[in-house]
């Protein structure tokens, strides 16, 4: 298996020119970890890499190593099959908040039950049936989780709702939906994706659906990259709702109130390196009248992570990462920090609430943004 892996994600094409290293926002502050010696370790030991290793786990597959690789070597990739190995071997992650934002997607694998959609704000229309459906994901569950640090995904969904009404599209919303399986996927437990992904296909089929439109970076960019490497062309388009709503804010559907603010947009890596949506969100903040986007230093491509992902660590390396992405926005002189991935939202919120920031800056998403401009 390893070395299978070493030549799908062409770690043998390594030149040791440290960029992925200079590149790394974990090396930054962790200076024992580098992507280029956690694959060297792994090509050195003749048993393999140790599944113990903490780089296996402290790796937050952002993509930047490998955007910037002159080798094109896959670090991401190499992380997430190595983790796959230690599933497989019974070694198991490690997981922030005790396990339990991993533990309700694997329950969600049951075949039984529905979701509850009784969170479906009352001013907002849905379908059961239609051309276009809304996957929300693990919005109304993350809510519960982090009410107290100011974050309401339940609200992002809605909000998303609300601006695709806006637009004239009354989107399925499915009580048979289940959690994309981003997070079992990158942890390893390729089963449990596996199965969540069959679900998902089959609530979508029985929809009727030809589009499917995430808030979630994550849902979208498994749906758009990795269902198809399982189980071929899907049979419908996927869009990320900055990617649905632009043209439509651009062919005049939608129509917003002047809003006098300053923002900064912070660039999520699924959304952006992984799936290369940079420009949709800055033209839906744009389409505001009075509000005025200012980048920070790293934007786009060169964006720096906002610290975790797939709820894999969250040690003082990660806080720092996210309390420099913080400072960073605030440093542009903008007041809301906007993201366009409900989790980049969350983490930079728990950073901000626990970190001792000089300048604090109000952390929003991109629907949030948007459905307020609409209701003035």
């Amino acid at each position: 298996m390893l070395e299978e892996t070493i030549q799908r994600t062409k770690a043998y094409y390594c030149l040791e020119c440290g960029i992925c290293t200079g590149s790394c926002p974990v090396s930054r502050y962790h200076p024992d970890f580098s992507p280029r010696l956690m694959v060297e370790r792994a090509l050195l030991r003749p048993d393999g890499p140790s599944l113990d290793d903490r780089e296996v786990w402290s790796c937050l597959t952002c993509g930047t190593c490998s955007a910037r690789c002159p080798s094109l070597v896959d670090y991401n990739e190499f992380t997430r099959a190595t983790r796959v190995a230690a599933r497989a071997e019974g070694t198991a992650g490690i997981d922030t908040h005790a396990g339990t934002m991993i533990a309700f997607m694997e329950l969600q694998t049951n075949a039984a039950g529905e979701r509850d959609l009784s969170w479906i704000a009352a001013d907002v229309r849905t379908s059961r049936k239609g051309k276009v459906l809304f996957f929300t994901g693990c919005l109304p569950y993350f809510g519960v989780v982090f009410r107290d640090y100011g974050v309401d995904t339940v609200g992002m969904a809605n909000s998303t709702i609300r601006l695709m009404n806006a637009a004239g599209v009354r989107p399925v919303v499915s009580c048979g939906e289940r959690c994309c399986g981003h997070d079992p996927y990158w942890t390893g437990d390729a089963r449990t994706m596996k199965t969540l992904a069959r679900r998902n296909l089959e609530m979508i089929k029985e929809s009727g659906a030809q589009k499917v439109v995430f808030a979630c970076p994550e849902c979208y960019v498994m749906f758009k990259l990795v269902y198809p490497k399982y189980f071929g062309v899907l049979g419908f388009d996927v869009a990320h709702v900055t990617e649905f709503l632009a043209p439509r804010v651009a062919a005049g559907k939608l129509r917003f109130a002047e809003r006098e603010g300053v923002v900064t947009y912070h660039d999520p890596c699924r959304l952006g390196r992984y799936a290369g949506v940079y420009d949709e969100p800055r033209e839906l903040l744009a389409a505001v009248p009075g509000l005025e986007l200012v980048e920070m230093p790293r934007a786009r491509a060169e964006a720096l992570c906002c610290g975790s992902s797939a709820w894999v660590s969250c040690t003082r390396v990660n806080k720092q990462i996210q309390l420099e992405r913080l400072a960073e926005a605030a440093d542009t002189g903008a007041s809301t920090l906007v993201t366009g991935c409900p989790k980049c939202n969350i983490h930079l919120a728990c950073a901000a609430k626990d970190g001792d920031l000089e300048k604090k800056i109000e952390i929003k998403f991109v629907t949030d943004v948007m459905a307020e401009a609409l209701g003035s």
